[in-house]
């Protein structure tokens, strides 16, 4: 799809380079204009969050990074309830890497402490609108969400959020993280694409597994496969609805697992002494086997999981340790993609820079984990790499896109 970029935005980003892998303020404008430049359960705990080892938090419930005329609210999980929280201050230090990376003068972040809890939220977005801010950059949990996107609604401010719970999204509530529809579709969609005709789902009675399991069935049926059978188990009990899969064997060529890495260990043991580890039919679960547990699982060597790609988080944590001598959370790139993004726009937009026409581009965006577009309802779409877990590791199948192709309706 072509675009038309506003007068003066090309000229501008030519004078900003992006440092190595890591892609900063200057792309995220770019891939807008040019689209081939260039990590929840609901109502609980979002999944992916993983605070960094080490890491010493020091909350301050009132923080500014810069100086500049344009306001941004960032609402993050400074103090939780057992005191500083690491996660919280991982997203707040993002948000100064992105700030000197992108050698801004143009914004004044206004750094709140949401405590955690949707009250919380509530206040530090109604503190930072009443500064002035334009635009509201997190929180993290999806009922804090929820809370900051009435506050900022009423102020006719949107909200760039960092849930993966997709039921926080709504009209101006973006959600900038990584949703399990995303990696529910990519999968289904590859999977369609290796010749997968009809795929089992064997999913955890749990709020994840819902949500999985429906996009699931959606995609199913968007990719022309079958779903012929649908077992369900309470979490970490999956052996009798294993042995029903293996009794039924015959009806399909693939089995949809979204599953934790740490209970995956049990799934694992049943899926082998059922006959049904991936040498035997195709596996294939989301993003949360991204991790060592699961990729050294013998059931699952030969799985396919869908994920981000690396290598933009990798260069993103190495600078992030060199800066502040300690390791990222994995969500810290949505704190320094969503400044990134609202320096950009703030450069080259206008008044328009947070509007609803600017926000939701269906070109998208470029930031450290790839691609990335908003929709119009607040949920989003990424670019996302499929990966086949093998001796241990797990190596990409199938790259992430550079850009998108449709309008994203």
């Amino acid at each position: 799809m072509k675009m038309d970029c506003p007068a003066g935005v090309s000229h501008s980003l030519r004078r900003i380079r992006p440092l190595g892998l890591l892609v900063g303020a200057a792309a995220l404008a770019l891939a807008a204009c040019h689209p081939g430049a260039g990590p929840g359960v609901p109502g609980a705990k979002d999944l992916g969050m993983g605070a960094p080892a080490g890491q010493v938090a020091v909350a301050d419930a009132s923080e500014t990074i810069g100086n500049g005329a344009v306001k941004v609210g960032l609402i993050v999980p400074l103090t939780g309830p057992n005191g500083p929280s690491s996660v919280g201050a991982s997203l707040r230090n993002a948000a100064k890497l992105a700030y000197a990376d992108s050698g801004s003068s143009d914004v004044t972040i206004l750094v709140k402490d949401d405590k955690s809890t949707p009250a919380g939220a509530a206040a530090a977005t109604q503190a930072a609108i009443n500064e002035g801010a334009e635009i509201i950059l997190g929180p993290v949990f999806a009922t804090d969400v929820k809370e900051a996107g009435r506050v900022a609604r009423s102020a006719g401010k949107p909200v760039i959020a960092f849930s993966t719970d997709s039921s926080a999204a709504g009209k101006g509530n973006y959600l900038l993280s990584f949703l399990v529809e995303g990696y529910v579709d990519r999968g289904l969609s590859f999977a369609a694409q290796r010749g997968k005709k009809s795929v089992a789902v064997l999913a955890p009675e749990n709020d994840y597994g819902t949500l999985a399991l429906a996009q699931a069935q959606q995609s199913a049926a968007a990719y022309n496969m079958r779903v012929p059978l649908i077992e369900r188990y309470k979490p970490g009990a999956p052996g009798e609805s294993i042995q029903r899969l293996a009794a039924a064997r015959d009806q399909f060529d693939a089995i949809f697992i979204p599953e934790q890495a740490d209970v995956m260990a049990t799934v694992s043991k049943e899926l082998v002494a059922n006959g049904l580890d991936s040498k035997k039919v195709q596996l294939i679960g989301t993003g949360l086997w991204n991790d060592a547990r699961a990729l050294n699982m013998p059931a699952l060597q030969g799985a396919w999981f869908t994920a981000p790609e690396n290598a933009g988080f990798n260069a993103f944590a190495q600078r992030y340790k060199a800066k502040f001598g300690s390791d990222p959370a994995r969500i810290a790139t949505l704190a320094y993609d969503a400044v990134s993004l609202a320096i950009a726009l703030s450069r080259s937009q206008g008044s328009q820079r947070y509007s609803e026409s600017v926000l939701t581009n269906p070109s998208g965006f470029n930031g450290a984990d790839g691609v990335f577009r908003f929709k119009p309802d607040g949920a989003n779409e990424r670019g996302l790499s499929v990966l086949e877990i093998g001796g241990g590791a797990a190596k990409i199948i199938s790259p992430a896109p550079r850009s998108f192709t449709g309008n994203g309706a």
